[in-house]
C-alpha cells in the first residue's frame, strides 16, 4: 500500500523558514521523480518543484532562490526546505511520485504552512 506522509507545517512569521518532510512507503523511491505541490482553499494545486532520480532539480519561478528540494533515498523521504517565507506561500502542501510531471498516486492530506505578515 502506497503512503505518502508529509509533516513540517507550522505558523511562521514572514521571512521565516521551514522543512517539510514527505515520508514515502510503497514505491520504488529511488526510482522515481519526486515532486512538492500546493494549494490553498478552493484552489487547485500547483507545482511547486521536483527533484529526479539524478537529483536535477526543477522549481516553480515564484519559489527559485528560496526554496529547495531534496531526497534522501535511504529514508525513502523527501524534502522541501523553505526560507524567506512570504504570506503568498500559505498553503497546505503535497508530494508525489511524478511520471512524465504527472503525480503517480493518490494525495496524502497534506501539511498546511501559514505564514504571518
Amino acid at each position: 500500500q502506497v503512503q505518502l506522509v508529509e509533516s513540517g507545517g507550522d505558523l511562521v512569521e514572514t521571512g521565516g523558514s521551514l522543512r517539510l518532510s514527505c515520508a514515502t512507503r510503497g514505491i520504488n523511491f529511488s526510482s522515481v521523480t519526486m515532486g512538492w505541490y500546493r494549494a490553498g482553499k478552493g484552489k487547485a494545486r500547483e507545482f511547486v518543484a521536483r527533484i529526479s532520480e539524478s537529483g536535477s532539480t526543477h522549481y516553480v519561478s515564484s519559489v527559485k532562490g528560496r526554496f529547495t528540494i531534496s531526497r534522501d533515498n535511504a529514508q525513502n523521504t523527501t524534502y522541501l526546505e523553505m526560507t524567506s517565507l512570504r504570506p503568498e506561500d500559505t498553503n497546505t502542501y503535497f508530494c508525489n511520485a511524478l511520471v512524465s510531471d504527472l503525480p503517480l498516486y493518490n494525495w496524502g492530506q497534506g501539511t498546511r504552512v501559514t505564514v504571518s505578515s
